[in-house]
């Protein structure tokens, strides 16, 4: 077991706080919080001096799976698989994405899902289907996508027990704009994606409290000229948040730092990792469709993009390195952004009385050291 850091005063060249960047700062950690943070040198000798960059432990509100293992099923131990190979590499909050399946389905992986949020070993549930358009499904089973219905809420707000933080929905479906009200009315943040919808579709879905977009521009109409579509739509809104996948396979960098450019509080940085993430290329599942990795690309046999491979702190690095973004713009985007969205207030921020998640990065942003909860992971 990794011995808990107690009292440490830590030191680094840089502390990227979300709130504020200090060159050089430092922190004091206490109980597996952060007691206080600071810029200049600590008010005591430094228990460790951290070479590099700590930013907080990243914040993935759009993951399936990792380590070779999948969310979907909610089995305890491929959770656990799952989330101890994205906390190596520095994710230490993650909500667990469930693909497409029957409601009941769905249920089952949802009450499974809930008692693992209970003691802490993930955040919360996103529900990705089965309210998708059959046009823009992706990697998602065309057999078993489905109108929302009252009974279909209703069920899963059940099974959950208050723990489904999150819903994609493509807003054009019959029933969906009931679902969407339904949805917000329990607290549910309702997302717009793998979807055919106009601009006009995707503005009363947000009129009417759907509020992010899932992973923009991949699995939804794009942009034109005369019928901007829901990109437009989501790009525009004011207070709509808009997820990117920053892997270099499923966004071109312009394209992100486009969307980045123009929601830059409003930016929520992704992985859609499936099983492969942290793992070899092989044939993998996903919600039981068959899945090639191959250069660390996930795709289906007809060559439909299959999530991802990604980790965060490579998606930071390539939105940094190739898309653009300042470090503390793209920090943000995977920390402190989507821990706001999905009400998580212990985590994403570096600050007195948050949960002491952090990471290392050295000079080319790559992962040194985790903490988690006020212990060293790595």
């Amino acid at each position: 077991m990794a011995p808990r850091a107690e009292g440490l005063v830590l030191a680094a060249r840089r502390v990227i706080t979300t709130e504020s960047t200090f060159a050089p700062g430092w922190l004091h950690v206490s109980g597996g919080r952060v007691d206080a943070v600071g810029a200049g040198e600590p008010p005591r000798t430094a228990d460790l001096d951290l070479a590099g960059t700590v930013v907080p432990g990243f914040v993935d509100t759009h993951v399936h799976g990792g380590g070779g293992a999948a969310f979907d099923g909610g089995h305890p131990d491929a959770v656990a698989r799952v989330v101890a190979a994205h906390r190596a590499h520095g994710t230490t909050t993650l909500l667990a994405s469930l693909v497409t399946d029957t409601v009941e389905g769905l249920a089952a992986s949802c009450e499974r899902l809930a008692a693992l949020v209970d003691d802490g070993l993930v955040a919360g549930i996103h529900l990705e289907g089965p309210w998708l358009a059959p046009g823009q499904r992706g990697a998602h089973n065309a057999g078993l996508l489905r109108e929302p219905t009252p009974a279909d809420v209703d069920r899963l707000l059940e099974a959950a027990r208050g723990h489904l933080r999150m819903v994609t929905m493509a807003p054009e479906l019959g029933g969906a704009d009931d679902a969407v009200r339904r949805f917000v009315a329990a607290g549910v943040v309702v997302a717009i994606g793998h979807t055919d919808a106009t601009y006009d579709q995707a503005r009363r879905a947000l009129d009417a409290g759907a509020s992010v977009g899932t992973h923009l521009f991949n699995a939804m109409r794009g942009l034109h000229h005369r019928e901007p579509g829901p990109v437009a739509a989501l790009l525009e809104h004011p207070d709509a948040c808009v997820e990117l996948i920053c892997d270099g396979v499923h966004v071109h960098p312009a394209m992100l730092g486009l969307a980045a450019a123009a929601k830059p509080q409003r930016t929520v940085i992704v992985t859609d990792a499936m099983a492969a993430a942290g793992a070899a290329d092989d044939d993998y599942r996903l919600g039981g469709l068959d899945v090639t990795v191959r250069d660390g690309e996930a795709r289906l046999p007809d060559g439909t993009i299959a999530g991802s491979t990604a980790t965060m702190a490579g998606s930071v690095r390539f939105a940094v390195h190739e898309a653009g973004l300042s470090l503390e713009d793209a920090v943000r985007a995977a920390t402190a952004t989507p821990a706001a969205l999905h009400g998580l207030g212990d985590v994403g921020a570096l600050r007195p009385g948050a949960h002491a998640d952090l990471v290392v990065l050295d000079d080319d942003l790559a992962v040194t050291r985790v903490m988690h909860r006020g212990a060293w992971l790595t």
